[in-house]
């Protein structure tokens, strides 16, 4: 067999990635073994405006999506005691 000028052989299957869906699948299986459900929810500006009202949200972080997920996530915390 001949060598590629990267070092690979030539005609050697070369590793693939994984698909977008395959790499959706392996995280929605990793979230369901501990315990995790992906859900998607709106909020509206004034509960929003609560988050931050109660201390759950930084007021400059209002449009972050991430920070508002971290407030919510602690918010549940708290009032459900987990």
């Amino acid at each position: 067999m001949s060598e590629n000028s990267d070092g690979t052989i030539a005609g050697a299957p070369q590793p693939t990635g994984c698909s977008a869906a395959a790499k959706r699948m392996r995280y929605h299986r990793e979230r369901r073994r501990e315990g995790l459900r992906c859900v998607t929810i709106e909020l509206r500006e004034t509960e929003v405006t609560e988050l931050i009202r109660r201390k759950l949200l930084d007021a400059g972080s209002r449009d972050d999506l991430r920070a508002i997920g971290n407030a919510i996530h602690r918010h549940l915390d708290k009032t459900l005691g987990a």
